[in-house]
């Protein structure tokens, strides 16, 4: 497991004996009157609704021994409606539940542990979470926003902050299917409409897409609870964030096969990158190694590398080779996509690259590199979204106007342009690995 800082800091607090690990709900319940559920709620086999049997387990041995009086924090993510079940078997017990949802970015654990930018507690009754507030109040003490409420907003706070996310990365990426139609750059597009204020340029970097632990299956699980509480309408549209998430995937594919003149059957493939994100080794639901998987599909030989995420890549993508180094990944590649935003890949030398790659080819599924020091050094690159380089931007192709018989002109109306007959399979839609807890 690797989260930056996060050794360090368990080592000194171990040393100090104020952190103690334990395996028996027995011993935490002897030892604690506040106690923190983090457990894991990943998608259902069977469905995309989220799976409560870990959180059900840890709350149901925590109460087996909890002294009365003791308070519950859920720190897991939940469909709405689940706090309010589980406090009645809570309160039966003699304690209280509140709800306390986390925002920690994997890479970031620790800094968002102690420097929070709010903290959420939901609860029945106020009185139910000043055991919580006591917990925090040195981070509170530093004017971090409190927010007090109930069990259902607070449920809600978490899953619709990660379906805001998925929806801005998947806007950009959007933008980015219609660039590569039209010509347009989605690179400058992006830094154009984040200068204004109202939209920000935060998470608007067009790429292979989102992936982890988090946001695909929290948007699957919202889906569905949306539906069995009948207002799937009102979020029905985070299904098409899905599906252009995965078509980046596909897009991926489709310039790596386009480099290797129309075909990867016996190319050898070079992926940089196999967790879902840098400064982390999470590989549930990675890019990375949904497009690696692809192209071996195809026949490719695919050679990965990452700098921490080796070990969980082989457990779970275990038909993939792996190497020991970039350098060693690029060894005869026919192509390189850069899937993965870790500066070990945008810190690499192109032209000693060059130096051992089949032919100096480059898909950069992020827009993360310095794409004029490649090319400076002989690479012919590809990026999702924007125009081969060298080249102006294009106008798009316009459809011809159809001939109804007669001549009519419309102010302030709009026409729907008939739809695509493009039945390619860059359109279609690649399902990311079903995540883990």
């Amino acid at each position: 497991f690797f989260e930056p800082g996060l050794p360090e800091l368990v080592e000194r607090h171990v040393a100090s004996g104020r952190l103690i690990f334990s395996t028996a709900f027995a011993s935490a319940a002897k030892f604690a009157d506040v106690h923190f559920v983090c457990v894991g709620t990943p998608q259902r086999a069977d469905g995309m609704s989220a799976d409560l049997s870990y959180l059900e387990e840890a709350i149901d041995g925590v109460l087996e021994h909890a002294r009365p009086g003791s308070t519950i924090v859920g720190k897991s993510t939940v469909p709405v409606g689940t706090a309010t079940r589980l406090a009645e078997k809570v309160r039966a017990a003699g304690c209280v539940l509140v709800w306390n949802p986390e925002f920690l970015r994997e890479g970031f654990g620790v800094e968002d542990t102690l420097r929070p930018d709010r903290v959420v507690i939901g609860a029945d009754a106020a009185e139910d979470a000043e055991a919580l507030k006591q917990v925090y109040a040195p981070i509170l003490a530093t004017g971090t926003p409190l927010i007090e409420t109930d069990f259902a907003t607070a449920e809600l706070v978490k899953v619709a902050a990660n379906s805001f996310l998925a929806t801005k990365i998947s806007f950009i990426n959007a933008m980015a299917e219609v660039c590569e139609a039209t010509g347009a750059d989605v690179a400058q597009l992006s830094t154009a409409i984040g200068h204004d204020e109202r939209i920000g340029h935060h998470f608007l970097k067009a790429g292979v897409g989102f992936g982890g632990g988090c946001l695909p299956k929290d948007i699957r699980a919202f889906l569905a609870r949306a539906e069995e509480l009948g207002v799937d309408r009102a979020v029905s549209f985070l299904r098409d964030m899905d599906q252009i998430n995965s078509r980046r995937r596909v897009r991926a594919v489709a310039l790596a096969r386009e480099l290797c003149g129309g075909t990867l059957s016996e190319r050898k493939i070079a992926v940089l990158g196999a967790a879902f994100k840098p400064n982390s080794d999470d590989v549930r639901d990675s890019p990375a190694l949904d497009v690696a998987g692809a192209i071996r599909a195809e026949g490719a030989e695919v050679r990965v590398y990452d700098p921490q995420a080796m070990h969980n890549a082989k457990n779970s993508h275990p038909g993939l080779f792996y190497a020991a180094s970039a350098l060693d990944a690029c060894l005869d590649a026919d192509v390189v996509l850069h899937l993965t935003e870790w500066s070990e890949f945008a810190d690499l030398d192109p032209a000693r690259l060059a130096e051992v790659v089949a032919a100096p080819r480059l898909v950069d599924g992020r827009n993360g590199l310095d794409l004029s020091a490649w090319m400076d050094a002989g690479w012919t690159v590809r990026v999702l979204g924007r125009p081969e380089p060298g080249t102006r931007t294009g106008q798009p192709q316009l459809p011809r106007p159809r001939n109804h018989g007669n001549t009519t002109s419309t102010v302030g109306s709009s026409t729907t342009a008939p739809a695509s007959a493009n039945t390619s399979n860059d359109n279609a839609v690649m399902p990311g690995p079903a995540s883990k807890p």
